[in-house]
């Protein structure tokens, strides 16, 4: 079996605090990765993931359609529009430089497969702040984002609701008892889409696991988290967890002839 490549885009944050101790006091910085668990279930599979956090796809991702066309599929998770708009070189040096989120729809549409999974900066994301909504990424997506925070957190938890037919090459295996999740990002299904999951009908059975097609390249979206904090220990041990994402990964790589 070949490997094909995956550039994985994202899942970083770095968190700083202020520690206050009586009269005094002193900072702390912490940087952590939100990937971690999906890269270790993932290991030893058919896919060669390039993990490029946050923090460094701002300067490294691809900036021609060539560099990108080097990865079968391209996954953005928890990783806001203005990560990839802004540059370096633009931010700081006011240069022009290509605009990545059309680059993601030239490389789809020309036969790669972009996935989007879920995430405080994914989507429109928490104040609205991801930004995805009117770009060239939503262009090539099965759904829409929605104007404003797209968040919806479940506390108490909801059962993931399988909608495809267990022929599906994503489905296939999985059943139909899904471990419960702790929120998603609502979006708006487009015409043509197909669904494979829900949320929970007290949530309006709204979109959760969605494929599409744009040009000659695959989409998959994927409205949870990888990880905590949306998804729990318990979807992480869940035999299926790294079925899920691997069929996921297979479906949108697949070579059609």
């Amino acid at each position: 079996m070949s490997t094909k490549k995956v550039l994985l885009a994202g899942e970083s944050w770095v968190s700083t605090a202020t520690h206050i101790k009586g009269f005094d006091q002193f900072p702390t910085v912490t940087y952590h990765q939100g990937a971690d668990e999906l890269l270790a279930a993932l290991k030893g599979s058919p896919f060669d993931i390039t993990f490029m956090p946050a923090h460094q796809a701002q300067r490294d991702f691809p900036q021609t359609l060539e560099a990108l066309s080097a990865y079968d599929a391209v996954v953005l998770s928890d990783i806001g529009a203005n990560t990839l708009l802004l540059h370096p070189d633009t931010w700081i040096h006011s240069k022009v430089t290509p605009n990545r989120l059309k680059l993601i729809r030239d490389y789809v549409a020309g036969g790669g497969a972009l996935l989007m999974f879920g995430g405080y900066y994914s989507f429109q994301g928490i104040n609205g702040g991801a930004r995805y909504r009117k770009t060239a990424v939503e262009d090539v997506l099965p759904v829409r984002c929605l104007p404003v925070d797209d968040r919806v957190e479940v506390p108490e938890g909801f059962t993931p609701v399988v909608t495809g037919t267990g022929s599906h090459p994503i489905l296939k295996g999985l059943g139909t008892d899904w471990p419960v999740l702790l929120g998603f990002n609502e979006v708006e299904l487009k015409d043509g889409a197909e669904v494979l999951a829900t949320v929970s009908d007290e949530y309006g059975a709204l979109p959760l696991l969605v494929t599409g097609t744009h040009g000659k390249g695959r989409t998959v979206v994927w409205t949870s988290d990888v990880g905590p904090h949306w998804l729990p220990g318990d979807f992480i041990r869940w035999e299926g967890y790294a079925k899920l994402f691997g069929a996921m990964l297979a479906w949108a790589t697949e070579d059609r002839g």
